[in-house]
Order: structure tokens, then C-alpha cells, then sequence
């Protein structure tokens, strides 16, 4: 898979936030899928030596029985530095060697992170289906922004997320009696679709397979450094 739509990435974090003031408009929140969706692709990362390495892991799921088809890693040295809102820039090259080496294309991205629940409604989902011009959702683990109302826990309930009037997300159980997950539309997809299509992949676990073997591919070294400390932008 490669990027229909190319810019810098070494850049000043003005500029970084510049350039997703521009692609912010070109985000699509509606269905535009090629066709059925046959496969789902996990996309995740991680660090390795003290932050110096990203790591990033797809893994492609058969979408009915979430078996795995295909698993790829890359990794590249760190360019940009950790700025709140602007991961997409230090983690997206590397998530771009990772999809470059698969085989087969998959037809919606689930991406540990935020779709349009981002201050410029441009998370690393949103970024990353506008460069491939591809079907995306962004599937986060905690809120970057937004309030919402209490989720009722009840399997496959949700609450929309709302920036002010605007409604950027929905807020997900996936089981009984666990946190609930943050799923955005990134681009090419609505979000009833994108909470359908995350359900779908949700077992026994709190989080989707699409994620759950991701997560494991990209932290895979005892050493690799999570993100997830920090808040996903």
C-alpha cells in the first residue's frame, strides 16, 4: 500500500499543525468502501531504545473469523518529537514502511488512535486514510477530547463523543464491567459503521483483535516502550 497523497514530515510543529489544517478538509465521514469488507488491518506502535526507534505492526484479519492473514513490522529512526496532538508526525512514516510491505490490501484500517476526535480532526486514523485514500477508523484506548454522557454497560452500547455541538466520536463498550473504548470516523467511513465494524472485531477481550495482535506485534521486545502512556493525538 502506498500513499496517494505525499507532504513533509521532518517539520517545525507550526507547520505540522498547518498541514493538518490542509488535509483536514479533504476527511471523509461517510461510506466509501470498494466493496465488502473482507479484511481488516490493525495498525499500532511502539518504541524501542529510549524512543530513538519506532516500531509499527500491521497485522490483516480475515474480518468473519478474525484469523490472522498477514503480519508485517518496520522500524526507522525517530524524526520528530513527542508534541500532544501531533503523534501522527512522529508515527506515521514508519506505519508507511509497515503497509508498504504487505501483500494484500486490506479493506479498513483500525488504528490505535484517534479518527476526527482530535482538536484539528486530523488523529493518525483520520491522516492516514487521507494519505492512502483509504477507509479508516481510528480506535482509541482514552479520550484526547470531547465530553459524553455516562455509557450504559451493556455489550456493544455507546454514547456519542462531542467537541462543543459537534459530535466526533462515540464511546464504546465493548464488554461488561470494562473501561470503555474511543472509536472516531478517520476518513471514508461513518461512524455507525465504524462502531459496527470495531464490534465485529471485539472476542472476549476489551479491546478488538485488529488491535490486540497489533499491540503485541509492535511491543513484541520486553523493551520497546508503549505509548500509551500519553494521550493518542
Amino acid at each position: 500500500m502506498d500513499p496517494t497523497l505525499q507532504h513533509a514530515w521532518n517539520v517545525a510543529p507550526a507547520e505540522a499543525r498547518a498541514i493538518q489544517e490542509r488535509l483536514r478538509v479533504r476527511v471523509e465521514t461517510v461510506d466509501r468502501f470498494d466493496g465488502p469488507i473482507r479484511t481488516l488491518a490493525g495498525v499500532d506502535v511502539g518504541f524501542e531504545d529510549g524512543g530513538t526507534v519506532t516500531r509499527a505492526a500491521v497485522v490483516v484479519l480475515d474480518s468473519t473469523t478474525l484469523q490472522p492473514l498477514e503480519r508485517v513490522l518496520a522500524r526507522r529512526a525517530t524524526q520528530f518529537p513527542y508534541v500532544p496532538g501531533l503523534l501522527s508526525f512522529r508515527e506515521i512514516p514508519a506505519v508507511l514502511d509497515a503497509l508498504a510491505q504487505l501483500r494484500m490490501t486490506p479493506d479498513l484500517l483500525l488504528c490505535d488512535g484517534q479518527g476526527i476526535a482530535h482538536p484539528r480532526r486530523l488523529g493518525i486514523a483520520a491522516h492516514l486514510g487521507v494519505l492512502l485514500d483509504r477507509p479508516s477508523v481510528g480506535v482509541a484506548k482514552s479520550r484526547l477530547i470531547g465530553t459524553h454522557a455516562d455509557v450504559p454497560d451493556r455489550r456493544g452500547a455507546w454514547v456519542p463523543l462531542h467537541d462543543g455541538e459537534e459530535r466526533i466520536g462515540a464511546v464504546l463498550r465493548t464488554r461488561l464491567g470494562v473501561k470503555p473504548i474511543y472509536v472516531s470516523s478517520g476518513h471514508r467511513v461513518a461512524l455507525e459503521t465504524a462502531v459496527e465494524q470495531v464490534m465485529r472485531a471485539v472476542t472476549r477481550y476489551r479491546l478488538p483483535e485488529t488491535t490486540r495482535q497489533a499491540d503485541s506485534l509492535a511491543s513484541a521486545p520486553a523493551h520497546a516502550r508503549r505509548r500509551g502512556h500519553h494521550r493518542r493525538g
